[in-house]
């Protein structure tokens, strides 16, 4: 048996995730992904700003299920809500949280303590219904701003990308 054959090769790094500049190929790689969503600027702007309202509750394991249904019972481009929800990240997903809490707990008079290590709705419900529906209240508060914001941009920015398609024609 020829011992060559048996050597592991590792494949090559990917050059765009490796260089300093990963992050803004990243981003140039998810606008690139919305630029090429079909539909007409209202139909994109509404299923983006589903993803992004739902991104900011704290519904972590559910958001891409949740956003989708909604794009479609709102008639809005389930595409553009999927890729909506990534408004909230890694980074991004503690202060939602944490500001989804706050909001919460004001607005019903909580006083249950919250604590960041954790990761999903379903380990804040072993928390008590209290936390939980504090929790969702102040993140559909929370999530109403920039999700409007998110329809207004991203319909404008639609509306340009789609008037310059048809100007080139």
């Amino acid at each position: 048996m020829n011992n060559h054959a048996m050597k592991e090769t590792k494949p090559e790094p990917d050059s765009e995730l490796t260089g300093p500049w990963w992050k803004m190929n990243r981003i140039r790689g998810f606008i690139d992904r919305a630029k090429k969503l079909d539909g007409d600027p209202h139909y994109v702007a509404m299923g983006m700003a589903i993803g992004v309202f739902i991104g900011v509750t704290p519904t972590m394991p559910f958001h891409t299920v949740l956003a989708v249904g909604l794009a479609f019972l709102f008639r809005g481009s389930k595409a553009a809500a999927a890729l909506g929800v990534w408004f909230s990240n890694p980074v991004t997903a503690p202060f939602f949280y944490v500001g989804s809490y706050k909001v919460g707990k004001y607005l019903l008079g909580n006083s249950v303590p919250f604590n960041l290590k954790y990761e999903s709705l379903l380990e804040l419900a072993h928390l008590g219904i209290d936390v939980t529906i504090a929790l969702i209240a102040g993140g559909i508060l929370l999530g109403i701003l920039p999700g409007i914001a998110s329809y207004f941009v991203t319909r404008k920015i639609f509306t340009t990308i789609r008037s310059k398609r048809a100007s080139k024609k």
